[in-house]
C-alpha cells in the first residue's frame, strides 16, 4: 500500500517562498518601480515557475502587497489604540499617530509610486480609510477642544496632512530627506496649526514609535 505523501513540509516550503518574494518586492520595487516579475524571482532566489505560482502577473503581486500594508496598517492602529488612551490631548494623539505609522509608510512607501496605476484609486482609498478616519476624529477633537484652529474642515485638513507625508515619503524615497517620524510629526502638527516650539515639544514627548518587525508576513 502506497502511504500518503506528507505535505505539511511542501505548504511551509511554499509559505516561506511567498514571503521571500513578497520581501524582496518590496526591497527591489522600492528601487526601481519597474524591476520586473523575472528579476524579482532571481532576487529572491527562486526559479521562475515558483514566483509565477505565488503570483501570476505583477497585478497579483501588488494587490498581496496592497493586502499585507493593509494589514500592518490595521495592526499598527490597533498597537496605536492601546498606547494612546481617549484623554490623550490631540496634538499628542496626533503625534504619537504619525510616529506609529511612519514606519509603515516607509517600508511600503513603494506603493505610493505603483498603487494608483496598477491598483486604482479606489483600492489605494480602501486601504487608507481606517488611517483617514482616525486623523479626522483626531482633527475634528482637537478643534473642540482649541488645540488646532478651525482654519479648515477635519477631512480637508486631513486629506492635506496625508498628502504632505507622501510628499515626505516620496523624498525619503529618492533620498532627499532621512527621517525616523520625528521630522514628519513635526511638520505634521505644525500644518495643523500648532506653534513650532509647542510642536518639538509634544513630539519629543510622545517619542519614536515602531511597528513590531513581527506584525509584517514574512519578517
Amino acid at each position: 500500500m502506497t502511504k500518503p505523501v506528507a505535505r505539511e513540509p511542501q505548504r511551509r516550503n511554499a509559505r516561506s517562498n511567498r514571503a521571500r518574494i513578497l520581501a524582496t518586492a518590496r526591497r527591489e520595487l522600492g528601487r526601481n518601480p519597474d524591476t520586473t516579475l523575472e528579476e524579482l524571482a532571481r532576487a529572491a532566489g527562486v526559479v521562475r515557475r515558483t514566483l509565477f505560482g505565488h503570483f501570476p502577473g505583477r497585478a497579483a503581486l501588488l494587490e498581496a502587497l496592497a493586502e499585507e500594508a493593509s494589514e500592518v496598517l490595521r495592526g499598527a492602529m490597533a498597537a496605536g489604540a492601546d498606547r494612546v488612551g481617549p484623554d490623550e490631548p490631540a496634538d499628542r494623539a496626533l503625534a504619537h499617530f504619525v510616529l506609529l505609522m511612519w514606519p509603515v509608510g516607509d517600508r511600503y512607501r513603494m506603493l505610493l509610486a505603483l498603487a494608483r496605476h496598477d491598483l486604482g484609486v479606489e483600492r489605494v482609498a480602501e486601504i487608507l480609510a481606517p488611517a483617514r478616519a482616525e486623523v479626522t476624529a483626531i482633527l475634528e477633537r482637537g478643534g473642540r477642544d482649541g488645540v488646532f484652529p478651525a482654519h479648515l474642515p477635519p477631512a480637508v485638513l486631513s486629506a492635506g496632512l496625508e498628502a504632505m507625508i507622501v510628499a515626505l515619503l516620496e523624498q525619503v524615497n529618492t533620498g532627499a530627506l532621512r527621517d525616523d517620524g520625528t521630522r514628519a510629526a513635526v511638520a505634521t502638527l505644525i500644518a495643523a496649526g500648532v506653534p513650532q516650539r509647542r510642536a518639538r515639544t509634544v513630539v519629543a514627548e510622545a517619542g519614536p514609535a515602531a511597528v513590531p518587525a513581527e506584525s509584517v508576513p514574512g519578517e
